[in-house]
């Protein structure tokens, strides 16, 4: 369900992310134009990253989405933050929830990670389904946490922990 994403993606990140751009903006960051072009996503898969970025893939091997754990802290910690979207059409195919699941393995094995933590917005019931489906427990909300679709947003924040496997 996923395989690790590398600057051979750019292309067709490129046409998901475009093909996807109004559905995916109540749930983003505001992207510049660049962002949604080959050359961009060359560019942003490039810069090194401290975490890893995954390509959720179909049964035909189409990126259908990404996956990514970011914001690694090592030391006492352990802990990082996962964030995913599908495409509109891959939506509801379970192919999200089926990632997650794999990124939870890889983090808490290969990774040697102890924690993950996810937030989705307070109405996204769809992507909160993902992280219950795979173990993650609700913590509570974090109030004007990112900025989404160009404003600040209250989040919904969820963990799960290696000692949940």
């Amino acid at each position: 369900m996923i395989r690790e994403v590398g600057v051979h993606d750019a292309d067709e990140l490129a046409a998901l992310y475009q093909a996807n751009r109004e559905f995916l903006a109540p749930f983003e960051p505001i992207r510049p134009d660049s962002f949604f072009t080959a050359a961009g996503q060359r560019d942003r898969l490039s810069r090194p990253v401290d975490g890893w970025r995954f390509a959720i893939v179909d049964d035909a091997d189409a990126i259908v989405g990404v996956i990514n754990v970011s914001n690694v802290v090592r030391g006492a910690f352990h802990s990082a933050n996962v964030g995913y979207f599908v495409s509109q059409q891959a939506n509801g195919r379970g192919l999200c929830s089926a990632a997650l699941g794999d990124v939870c393995t890889f983090a808490f094995g290969t990774a040697g990670l102890h924690r993950l933590e996810a937030g989705t917005l307070l109405d996204n019931r769809a992507s909160q389904r993902v992280l219950e489906k795979n173990g993650f427990e609700r913590i509570g909300i974090a109030r004007k946490y990112l900025q989404i679709a160009g404003r600040w947003q209250d989040h919904l924040l969820f963990q799960r922990v290696a000692a949940d496997l």
